[in-house]
């Protein structure tokens, strides 16, 4: 689809919230002025990125979900720090958690980082049909780490393979 579709077709929708995601957003190259065209037209937009590419070209009022890959992901290595700086409190950090070597690399990072001084929203979220919500909820409790468990409401509701809700 090109920007002016996507951009029809969320009129159509109705609404005034719109997240770009699914795979990498910022590897479309349209993605920052269709952020913009969104913005403009009084949307409040949110792109859910990789972060391995850098996020500081967006504007200011993009909610900037960042995801710190972690080592099950096999992409850890991959994390553009220069990402952290351009962070504000309104933006949002989300570890996808696989394991507890997982966990501790999430809650290593999120340490060695300061992120809770850079954002208030800190997502631990885990892989859905690995690793069971109430024990990463239980190592979060025993840490006591100020963080939020996501869920990916969208396979509790649709089956957890269906692409496109």
């Amino acid at each position: 689809m090109t920007p002016e579709q996507v951009l029809e077709r969320v009129r159509a929708l109705g609404g005034k919230l719109v997240e770009l995601t699914g795979g990498e957003p910022l590897l479309q190259r349209e993605t920052v002025g269709l952020a913009d065209s969104l913005l403009a037209e009084g949307y409040r937009v949110l792109i859910e990125t990789s972060g391995e590419r850098f996020v500081g070209d967006l504007a200011p009022a993009v909610v900037k979900v960042v995801d710190v890959k972690c080592p099950g992901s096999g992409e850890s290595g991959r994390f553009n720090l220069a990402n952290l700086d351009v962070l504000e409190r309104k933006d949002q950090v989300k570890f996808v958690v696989l394991d507890e070597k997982d966990y501790l690399y999430a809650r290593d990072f999120l340490v060695m980082h300061k992120l809770a001084d850079r954002v208030d929203e800190i997502i631990f979220s885990p892989v859905f049909g690995y690793l069971p919500p109430r024990r990463l909820a239980e190592w979060i409790l025993r840490d006591g780490l100020s963080v939020r468990v996501g869920l990916q409401i969208h396979k509790f509701i649709w089956d957890p393979d269906t692409h496109g809700v």
